[in-house]
């Protein structure tokens, strides 16, 4: 899977329902491993939790990868 494909889907959490936000980048360590993804926060998760746009998801966090959505637990 690219990281475009990813892109393309909406990152749901898994506890509430509600999309977190877009991946809009990946963060890999130096074996090749991926170690999380990058989320650029919706509305929702901006004005509730912090003031910072960005939202790292370990890779431990994501529960499903599926054709339209990311199913995370945060």
């Amino acid at each position: 899977m690219r990281l475009s494909e990813l892109q393309n889907k909406d990152v749901i959490n898994i506890i509430d329902g509600k999309k977190v936000g877009n991946i809009i980048d990946i963060d890999i360590e130096s074996n090749g491993k991926m170690n999380s993804l990058i989320v650029e926060k919706s509305k929702f998760f901006v004005s509730m939790f912090s003031n910072k746009n960005e939202l790292e998801i370990k890779w431990d966090q994501i529960e499903k990868i599926g054709e339209d959505v990311i199913l995370v637990e945060i």
